[in-house]
């Protein structure tokens, strides 16, 4: 057999990630405090990017980035695309990413509406920049309650009210809201919102999301199985232990003067500010990145809050009249660098403002229920059925979806927040809310009697006439997060109460 040599071309497709492509990914995953930081930190270093603050341009902004889902979105897309003079390829797509990727109009802004037609490539992308800088930070109480609450088994409706409760909360750990507000806003009972903040007040440390300085004593006190009749009399009169009066709290509580001096010492061991031990200093208030106004046709107008878009241009003058002074090569591979760097930010910065208006626009067209009739109507989502929606990939959607905030008439809430688990049917039907098949249950059970209680199996046996189609641990979860217990327990119960 005989060797030889031969010259073959072959066409092919890989995945290339560039340092540019990285960071790209890396941006649209910050939030607007985050983003802010970081093109401060890149107008500092870079003499070439200026801040755009021109009013036109958020003219511009207002009248392109502003839609109706209901109307004909692809052709308020592409004219929006033509105004922008923006590139058409999705820079986050992993997919699909090159080179090309990278280049970027000179003068642009982050949804802005201004363009230019100068062009540049290069292969600065700001490799040295540490974005964790941007990301890490102390544990703040809210994020320490939001731990708790993923671990607290509450189903969709319950979690999203808890969590409204959390970020009501301030950072000395009193929940500050009315929660007719809250109700009113989420379209819930009260009496649901009360249920819901007394679980949330369980939580550590003992005493938070207290409403006052009482509840919050009160909490610590039953924790230590201390809040005996006296007791509760002495919380409510502390008005007298801040002026002394013990005569007063001794016929207030019905004890005698030194078990009010024992009471008063045990309340000065509590803690009046249970969110003091944590991070406070680096809490932000929540700025939403998109507005969501109701028409008067009934439709939903979305829009991005242009404040929180950062505007920055690239000064070609200067980049100019530098090139043509600059006769060294490492004085021109550092303005090269400086021209690709100020490319590629002016492109990132507007192709994250245009992914987060799509995403934005699918989540509200698929979940308007909720926005008409309250936090019991959300459907079942997911990020791939967004992802499909608008030609997207999953990766990118679940990105924007995190430590985004939409404002809508029904308050404010992370994107994250509308998605929510699906229960496949046995049929050909839709999938059925993981809140639909919990509601399910609870009736089911509600109707049981000493002689029908049903086990998991027979729930599921039960659900699947309905046509959902559902594991029985499933079932055993759902049930459990409702805090109903098990068909043993409920018929010992029913004996014991006939």
């Amino acid at each position: 057999m005989a060797f030889s040599q031969r010259l073959d071309v072959r066409q092919g497709q890989s995945l290339v990630m560039t340092p540019q492509l990285q960071q790209a990914i890396k941006l649209l995953q910050l939030s607007n405090i985050e983003l802010a930081a970081y093109v401060e930190q890149e107008l500092e270093r870079n003499p070439l990017l200026q801040r755009d603050d021109s009013e036109n341009q958020s003219d511009e902004h207002d009248h392109s980035d502003s839609e109706d889902y209901s109307s004909e979105s692809s052709n308020d897309m592409s004219a929006a695309q033509e105004n922008l003079d923006a590139p058409t390829e999705d820079a986050y797509e992993a997919d699909s990413p090159s080179e090309s990727a990278v280049e970027a109009h000179g003068s642009a802004s982050s949804g802005s509406g201004a363009g230019s037609t100068n062009q540049g490539t290069g292969k600065g992308g700001g490799d040295d920049v540490d974005f964790e800088s941007f990301m890490s930070s102390e544990k703040t109480l809210r994020d320490h309650l939001k731990d708790q609450l993923t671990m607290a088994g509450l189903n969709e409706v319950d979690q999203l009210i808890a969590s409204q409760l959390i970020e009501e909360t301030d950072e000395g750990g009193y929940m500050r809201a009315e929660t007719t507000q809250i109700a009113e806003q989420l379209g819930v009972s009260e009496t649901h919102v009360l249920e819901i903040l007394d679980i949330c007040q369980g939580f550590e440390p003992t005493g938070v999301m207290a409403r006052s300085i009482e509840e919050c004593l009160a909490l610590q006190l039953r924790e230590k199985d201390r809040l005996d009749p006296a007791m509760q009399a002495l919380l409510n009169n502390l008005a007298l232990v801040a002026k002394h009066d013990l005569s007063g709290l001794t016929h207030a509580c019905g004890v005698d003067r030194n078990d009010v001096l024992d009471m008063i010492s045990e309340i000065k061991l509590l803690t009046p500010r249970p969110g003091a031990a944590f991070a406070g200093d680096t809490a932000q208030t929540v700025v939403p990145d998109v507005f969501i106004r109701e028409l008067p046709n009934g439709a939903f107008a979305v829009e991005l809050n242009s404040d929180t878009l950062p505007r920055v241009l690239m000064d070609r003058t200067y980049y100019a009249e530098v090139s043509a002074i600059t006769k060294r090569n490492e004085e021109k591979e550092f303005i090269e660098e400086c021209a690709a760097n100020a490319n590629w930010l002016i492109k990132s910065l507007d192709q994250r403002a245009r992914t987060i208006l799509k995403v934005a626009q699918e989540v509200v067209r698929q979940q308007d229920a909720f926005f008409v009739h309250g936090v019991a109507h959300l459907r079942p989502l997911n990020l791939k059925n967004v992802a499909d929606a608008i030609g997207m990939h999953e990766s990118t959607v679940s990105r924007v979806t995190s430590n985004k905030y939409l404002s809508s008439p029904r308050g404010l809430f992370e994107l994250k927040y509308f998605f929510s688990a699906a229960i496949p049917s046995t049929g050909d039907g839709e999938s059925y809310s993981a809140e639909a098949v919990r509601h399910r249950i609870k009736n089911l059970i509600a109707k049981e009697t000493l002689d029908t209680v049903l086990s998991d199996d027979q729930l599921v046996d039960e659900l699947r006439g309905f046509g959902i189609d559902i594991a029985r641990r499933t079932v055993a979860k759902y049930r459990e997060s409702l805090r109903i217990p098990s068909s043993v327990q409920r018929r010992r119960a029913m004996r014991q109460s006939a």
